[in-house]
């Protein structure tokens, strides 16, 4: 298959046979869709353009903010030119989606309302969290090994995100800052480019990784966390210092590693050779 051609499909979404245009934004790290697509999908409107128009304008009238986060990208159309488009992100199009009045929306309704309700029965018991994590893992063909070793790092991760707020640290981008510079330590690169290797988008980097790399990357955040309750870091500079050294004690084990065996550490592999589970066919990409 030449490079052109799998350009193309990863440009496409499928749904139940139909296709959606998508884009992928690097920088950002999120997947657009064509309004316009699933607007057509959903209602089977003559002219999807036409409903979308006058479903924007009544969502603007109704003070939605869903119309405004809309941006308009270039895709590709029917006669293989390009040309600006509505687009939206994921968390956007379900928005957009609950407002369209129509049966072929409903299954998405529903599915938005129980993933809600298994939301607020989740925070009254963070039990079932834990339960909903291993059944999913186990559905998509993740062994018992593995998803022990998984649950274990999302203790060791919420207990070092614990100790950043505790040192002043925000969510959000300094949080991945803080994860960059570990990830960098203890592999040689940065979060992204570790994502490149494996051929991920959004997908959660830990959910790709083997055994052996999810054991050094909790170390890595384990070695954070007690230094950081040691030191008592007082700013950012202060705990991306903590951060690398963190990084530094799994990327020593890393190298010993790798010369006792003469193999890398760091695969290409990901969840879908890893597990052997098929690709989702999700509205996420």
């Amino acid at each position: 298959m030449s490079m052109q051609k799998k350009s193309k499909i990863k440009t496409i979404a499928l749904f139940e046979g139909k296709q959606i245009r998508r884009h992928w934004d690097d920088e950002k790290e999120l997947w657009y869709f064509s309004v316009i697509d699933v607007v057509k999908i959903l209602t089977n409107s003559a002219d999807a353009r036409k409903y979308w128009n006058k479903l924007a304008e009544r969502l603007r009238k109704e003070g939605n903010e869903s119309v405004t986060k809309c941006h308009r990208l270039k895709l590709e159309s029917s006669d293989g030119k390009y040309y600006l488009t509505d687009v939206a992100d994921t968390e956007v199009m379900l928005r957009l989606i609950q407002s369209i009045p129509s049966p072929n929306a409903e299954p998405f309704k529903l599915w938005l309302a129980r993933v809600g309700y298994e939301r607020l029965e989740e925070t009254a018991d963070p039990e079932l969290a834990i339960d909903r994590a291993l059944r999913t893992y186990l559905q998509k063909g993740y062994s018992r090994e593995w998803i022990n070793q998984r649950l274990k790092s999302i203790e060791i991760r919420k207990t070092l995100t614990d100790e950043w707020e505790q040192r002043g640290v925000k969510e959000g981008l300094e949080f991945a800052i803080l994860t960059d510079e570990i990830t960098k330590a203890w592999t040689g690169m940065t979060t992204k480019e570790y994502k490149g290797l494996k051929d991920l988008k959004k997908e959660n980097l830990r959910d790709n990784m083997t055994n052996l790399e999810l054991v050094l990357n909790m170390l890595a955040e384990t070695a954070t966390t007690e230094i950081s309750e040691t030191r008592e870091p007082k700013n950012l500079d202060e705990n991306k210092v903590v951060a690398r050294e963190g990084g530094s004690i799994a990327g020593n084990a890393r190298k010993q590693i790798e010369s006792k065996t003469g193999k890398g550490v760091i695969t290409r592999r990901n969840a879908q050779t890893l597990h052997g589970r098929k690709e989702s066919k999700k509205l996420d990409g």
